[in-house]
């Protein structure tokens, strides 16, 4: 079992952040939602602020993470868990600190862009909640 928590960080005009896997790594080229991998002993959220910190330049507080979903999916080498947190509160400018390309996307527009399995299913609910 894979622990990874995620955040959706909408801005002032209900967008929300999708990142661009980069080359070379799995899935390469498919959007996700940011954040990364839970080490051990940490919680999600410590794990989410710690992430945004390293991707993306920003810093939040786990105060400001809202768990507004979870996403639940077996890969063929591991299977994932996932939980998707709210986030509409951070300081810093939003920049790709790991090669990354990155789109503010209306909710109604994020089918349009191509998703790992696991994170798919969190489309429908983000365009039903924003």
């Amino acid at each position: 079992m894979l622990l990874v928590a995620a955040a959706a960080l909408i801005d002032f005009d209900g967008r929300v952040l999708i990142a661009e896997r980069p080359a070379g790594r799995s899935m390469a080229g498919l959007w996700e939602f940011p954040g990364g991998k839970v080490d051990e002993g940490e919680t999600p959220e410590a794990a989410l602020v710690r992430e945004l910190r390293e991707e993306l330049g920003i810093d939040t507080r786990q105060s400001c993470l809202a768990p507004i979903a979870f996403a639940s999916h077996a890969y063929e080498e591991f299977h994932l868990l996932m939980p998707l947190f709210a986030c509409r509160t951070w300081q810093g400018t939003v920049q790709p600190q790991e090669g990354q390309r990155l789109a503010w996307v209306l909710p109604a527009r994020l089918g349009d862009y191509e998703m790992p399995p696991a994170d798919a299913p969190l489309v429908a609910l983000l365009r039903d909640l924003l």
